[in-house]
């Protein structure tokens, strides 16, 4: 399974929002935090947005902030809305011109692979990704100021 950029930058944006705690959060200065494109930011955003994690506040001091408390985040959850294609194989997929599928087995056990991924990520929420130990060191790393 390979999780996309698009999906790491997710969970990359709500934990910064997330450390800020109550401050609003800049797209810029998630962006030159984590060293990456403010474009590709404000398409995560405007999803992220779009799906109900994170609220935009327009304005002069605008910003952003979760939308709700980061235990209420479920990680399985977010890939499941950032990610586009589970499709581990072809035959997974609706253009399938694999000549073994009739009775090969493999995707059984990708499928079942893909549940217990998914199965996995269902435990933890990004108040599990940010334990209260290492929010200093994440801070720092980031360069952010403490909220």
């Amino acid at each position: 399974m390979y999780i996309t950029r698009y999906t790491d930058y997710s969970l990359r944006v709500l934990m910064y929002v997330a450390l800020k705690g109550d401050e609003i959060s800049t797209i810029g200065e998630i962006a030159d935090s984590y060293g990456i494109s403010k474009n590709h930011l404000m398409k995560v955003v405007q999803q992220l947005n779009a799906k109900g994690y994170l609220i935009a506040l327009r304005g002069k001091n605008g910003g952003l902030r979760l939308n709700g408390p980061a235990a209420n985040i479920n990680i399985g959850n977010l890939v499941r809305d950032t990610e586009e294609d589970f499709a581990l194989v072809e035959c997974f997929s609706g253009n399938n011109s694999c000549s073994i599928t009739p009775a090969c087995h493999l995707k059984s056990v990708f499928k079942e692979a893909l549940e217990a991924f998914f199965k996995a990520l269902d435990q933890y929420t990004l108040a599990d990704l940010l334990p209260k130990q290492k929010q200093p060191a994440l801070i720092k790393l980031l360069d952010m100021q403490p909220s």
